[in-house]
């Protein structure tokens, strides 16, 4: 089956002409006739103006410029059918993916809370001592704590305050260690524990 610009260009051919000859006589740009020959469909003008430079083109040649344009709009009509590319998905937000999308969303935020929570209920408790640099008789002990939590300084339950803060004072024998030990407990059993010996 023959093209319409396989006629065009072995008549051009046959009558020994040249695109530039050609493109003086009728008035036509080269680019526009190297277009129709090559298929160079980027390079075809706009229309009505295709459909009338391809006519006088194939009139100019002496074929049938009816005849040519016929065969050309088959062969592109063919020719996209084939090219024509499948047009891109576009995503639209439907309330029903909004909903599904914000409901993976607290879900994500739901279940991060969950393991945080996990974790921070079952690491060891803060615990927070100010030590006293020197020794003195009676020692005073303080420092801080999660409220929540329970203080033991040496096997004595202390109180810790709103803030997480505790003190304690303690009065050593004579011949005694000189050692104090601070444990702190979390509602779910795990220890912090400190400890110091003063000579």
């Amino acid at each position: 089956m023959y093209r319409a610009s396989d006629i065009i260009q072995n008549t051009r051919i046959e009558k020994d002409l040249t695109i530039e000859e050609i493109s003086k006589k009728i008035k036509i740009p080269t680019k526009y006739l190297l277009a129709f020959e090559k298929e160079d469909k980027d390079n075809f003008p706009q229309e009505p103006y295709c459909s009338l430079i391809l006519k006088d083109y194939a009139n100019f040649l002496g074929l049938n410029g009816d005849r040519i344009l016929m065969i050309f709009r088959r062969d592109f009509e063919i020719k996209n059918k084939i090219i024509q590319k499948k047009p891109k998905q576009t995503i639209y937000f439907s309330p029903q993916l909004t909903f599904s999308i914000s409901l993976i969303f607290v879900f994500l935020l739901f279940a991060s809370y969950l393991v945080n929570e996990y974790f921070k209920f079952n690491r060891p408790p803060k615990l927070k001592i100010d030590w006293p640099q020197e020794f003195t008789n009676p020692l005073i002990i303080q420092g801080s704590t999660d409220p929540s939590n329970t203080i033991r300084v040496n096997d004595d339950l202390i109180l810790v305050e709103k803030n997480g803060q505790f003190e304690k004072k303690i009065k050593f024998q004579e011949d005694e260690d000189k050692k104090v030990s601070i444990q702190a407990v979390s509602p779910a059993g795990k220890i912090s524990k400190d400890e110091k010996i003063y000579k």
